[in-house]
């Protein structure tokens, strides 16, 4: 369940920190009863921005599919991304 808190919570702003870390998740932040900020923690953001930037790349390659583009084969990608960090 999402954590919503009023506006005069992030007065306490040592709380707000323990909650984002805690929870892993979003505090939803209301002003006069509306929504009005999302506060989060740094991990998390940067969670939520390396799935955004995943689902941009899948868009891209399924657009990339139907439009007939060259396909590369998931064994040489895959391939290459051990050699490329997989220490051996």
């Amino acid at each position: 369940m999402p954590e919503i808190r009023p506006m005069k919570d992030l007065r306490n702003t040592t709380e707000i920190s323990e909650l984002c870390h805690a929870t892993d998740e979003p505090i939803y932040i209301t002003k006069n009863g509306y929504g009005d900020l999302v506060v989060m923690s740094i991990e998390a953001y940067e969670k939520k921005m390396a799935k955004l930037g995943l689902y941009e790349k899948l868009a891209k390659a399924e657009e990339q599919a139907k439009n007939g583009e060259e396909l590369l084969e998931a064994d040489d990608v895959f391939r290459g991304l051990r050699n490329k960090h997989v220490k051996k």
